[in-house]
């Protein structure tokens, strides 16, 4: 079966409320919107009509009793068997709008928000950045599945950071990508994306897009110093082009580019002091990726699958030969409206243009 299969699914999503279906809140949705990207913390918005017969068929608030939707219960959305959010209601609002029956929208986050409510003070020695996700994640009862490469820090310190925040400045220097799946903390190295698993054709599944190749924020080289620890002395680790060069095979990357076309560029990451020699050059060699992945940065919008994830990688075809190809998934927004019905937003990324 191609990629662009024309299995049929429900134009509707589908929600669970602690684990009961609630056929209502199907019927009654006007719009949904379910936000996932790689730094972790996926979110939802669903707005439902309030107003009608009740289940006692009197005419009046449909939703105010919070028997249903409630503080602290679990969300769940569902396209046919497949799952496209898994959370906790934190907020509900009611909406009274002028010569519109009223409405109410709940807000949800899936369960990365306790390590966003949770703040504190802590060091880690001897650690790298895969105890530190194990660890967080053991700290909030989650499993971990971690796929990274790093050096083994001397000392790490959260200060008076969530857990969250932690994470995700951690994950910058890792050059990772972090996602919640169900219970399970899963955090990868970018340049370790698994090949596309969906292909997406312009005049196709693919309803629209545009890309943008953009040098201003590409460098040729960055530069980490910092101080060595054990040997009291300054330290200074490069990195070029050649860190991304398994990335770049079929086509030029933003480094190269911006050699050819301007001349070099060269740039310090000034705000870390990595203790040795071998965690600057981590450091810089991870910064530079993520400024060259930044060279191609794609919006998009096409029908919804739930193979469409962060941290994922997607096959965009049809564009031609300079944007045409494979591109890392940084955001997927699922929404749904009684206008435009179900779509999918996306953003990708990628560290090279093709060739003419």
């Amino acid at each position: 079966m191609p990629n662009e299969g024309t299995a049929i699914v429900s134009a509707r999503p589908a929600f669970e409320v602690d684990g009961q279906a609630r056929a209502p809140l199907d019927a009654g949705l006007l719009r949904l919107s379910v936000r996932d990207g790689v730094d972790g913390l996926a979110t939802c918005e669903a707005e439902f009509g309030n107003w009608g017969l009740n289940a006692q068929e009197q005419l009046g608030f449909l939703w105010f009793q919070r028997d249903v939707l409630e503080f602290g219960k679990r969300l769940l959305i569902k396209l046919g068997d497949d799952t496209l959010f898994d959370g906790l209601i934190l907020a509900i609002e009611g909406r009274f709008p002028p010569n519109m029956p009223p409405t109410l929208v709940v807000r949800a986050d899936d369960k990365l928000q306790a390590l966003r409510m949770n703040r504190r003070t802590r060091h880690f020695e001897g650690a790298s950045d895969a105890d530190v996700v194990r660890q967080v994640a053991n700290d909030h009862g989650l499993q971990a599945d971690v796929n990274l490469s790093g050096p083994t820090w001397p000392l790490l310190v959260q200060a008076n950071e969530s857990d969250l925040a932690f994470l995700r400045r951690r994950m910058l220097v890792a050059d990772a990508d972090l996602v919640l799946r169900g219970d399970q903390i899963q955090v990868q190295q970018r340049a370790q994306r698994p090949r596309p698993a969906l292909t997406l054709t312009h005049g196709g599944s693919l309803r629209s897009i545009q890309i943008a190749a953009d040098l201003a924020h590409q460098r040729t080289s960055l530069s980490v110093g910092g101080w060595d620890v054990a040997n009291k002395e300054a330290l200074a680790e490069s990195a070029d082009s050649g860190c991304v060069s398994s990335e770049t095979r079929d086509g030029d990357s933003g480094p190269q580019v911006l050699q050819q076309a301007l001349g070099e560029r060269k740039d310090t990451v000034a705000h870390r002091m990595p203790p040795d020699s071998t965690s600057a050059r981590s450091e810089a060699e991870a910064h530079l990726r993520a400024l060259s992945r930044r060279f191609l940065r794609g919006l998009g919008e096409t029908d919804t699958d739930v193979r469409l994830r962060p941290g994922a990688c997607v096959q965009l075809d049809g564009l031609g030969p300079l944007f045409s190809g494979a591109y890392g998934l940084t955001e997927v927004t699922h929404r749904f409206d009684t206008h435009n019905g179900l779509r999918t937003e996306f953003s990708v990324e990628r560290a090279w243009i093709g060739r003419p």
